[in-house]
């Protein structure tokens, strides 16, 4: 069944006769997540939540489109891990204008950027997008931050840890290796007091942290509290989609 609110499903005909109101740009990355997950991990992840969500807004009504996932993110901090797919924040910055371009001259003035990995940070290049295309509407959005881990997991990490391996068990587990061939996602901390309190921000350098590449513990992982935190940040995603759909954008403020 064609899914008219996912761009790679649909045609001319269904977007030719439709208006939207609210395009969804999913963002993932490929990297290294352990020994026992994929290396798309945040793409499935981020693939999934973006289509679910935009499912229910437009069952309720939401005219919304979601364009195909980017599956590459900013891996500065892993350039010796080998196929780590890098782009640099400036590149990445180029490919969103380049779509702002795209969704404005199709008529879209709201432009979501639904995000799937902790490297990338939208809040800089939001700015810049408004000051050269200020009559769109840009936001962004870290689909894990919809609802919080520490409701819902025991020991969340921030890689290939608790949370990520119980989403992944809910969305694919077939590409998922048994827990028994995952490290135990043990990280160093900075020596420094600041840094290490997080007030004082630097890059990590990957390697150097963690054996395995993974941050946090997946041992007590399960499919079960996957699929309830999932249904959770899907449910908040929607319920923003359908709001932003029905505010006129130079109409935003009360």
């Amino acid at each position: 069944m064609i899914r008219p609110y996912l761009l790679e499903e649909t045609n001319w005909k269904q977007i030719k006769e439709t208006k939207y109101d609210v395009v969804i740009q999913p963002w993932g990355a490929t990297e290294a997540h352990n020994y026992h997950m994929p290396y798309a991990t945040d793409n499935y992840q981020v693939i999934h939540i973006a289509r679910e969500a935009a499912g229910r807004a437009w069952e309720a009504g939401a005219k919304v489109l979601v364009l195909p996932n980017i599956p590459y993110g900013i891996q500065t901090g892993q350039l010796d891990i080998p196929y780590c797919m890098n782009l640099l924040p400036s590149t990445q910055l180029l490919i969103a204008k380049d779509l702002c371009d795209v969704v404005l001259r199709a008529g879209c003035r709201k432009l979501v950027f639904v995000n799937g990995h902790g490297g990338n940070h939208f809040k800089n290049i939001i700015r810049e997008l408004a000051f050269f295309y200020p009559s769109l509407f840009c936001c962004s959005l870290n689909w894990w931050e919809a609802a919080k881990t520490k409701e819902y997991f025991e020991d969340p990490g921030d890689h290939a840890d608790e949370f990520e391996t119980s989403a992944m068990m809910a969305i694919r587990p077939d590409l998922l290796l048994p827990l028994s061939e995952a490290g135990d996602g043990a990280t160093k901390k900075f020596k420094v007091e600041a840094l290490k309190k997080g007030w004082v921000q630097a890059q990590r350098e990957w390697t150097k942290i963690t054996k395995d590449t993974g941050s946090g513990n997946p041992a007590l992982a399960t499919p079960e509290k996957g699929k309830r935190y999932v249904e959770a940040c899907i449910s908040q995603i929607a319920g923003f989609l359908i709001d932003l759909a029905q505010v006129d954008v130079e109409e935003m403020y009360e």
